[in-house]
């Protein structure tokens, strides 16, 4: 096992959950599809909002400079973990490392 080993983690599927196809026609006994997408969509973001807060809120122990050397910012989890539910917080993380660093970019050339 190296050093980096725990830094490296399984990617998760960043889809939501496809919505059902209507049915050409109900059964007396089938389930309502709406409803069930609905709460297999709320399910599906109650787990991405648990798995930012298992890999990322723990790196606010760290320093700033470690956090630097880790290419994040505490500000930056700080403002995605206040993010609301419906916002993929990992999503929203990647996307503002990725302006800083076209930012930073333009100011280089």
């Amino acid at each position: 096992m190296s050093q980096y080993e725990p830094l490296r983690q399984p990617r998760t599927d960043t889809k939501r959950p496809t919505p059902p196809p209507q049915p050409d026609f109900y059964m007396p006994a089938m389930p309502p599809l709406g409803l069930i997408h609905k709460l297999e969509t709320k399910w599906w973001e109650y787990q991405r909002r648990r798995q930012f807060r298992q890999r990322f809120l723990h790196l606010l122990a760290h320093d700033d400079h470690m956090l630097e050397d880790m290419n994040h910012r505490r500000d930056d989890i700080l403002w995605a973990s206040h993010l609301p539910l419906r916002k993929d917080a990992e999503q929203a993380l990647e996307q503002r490392r990725m302006m800083r660093k076209a930012m930073r970019l333009r100011r280089q050339s």
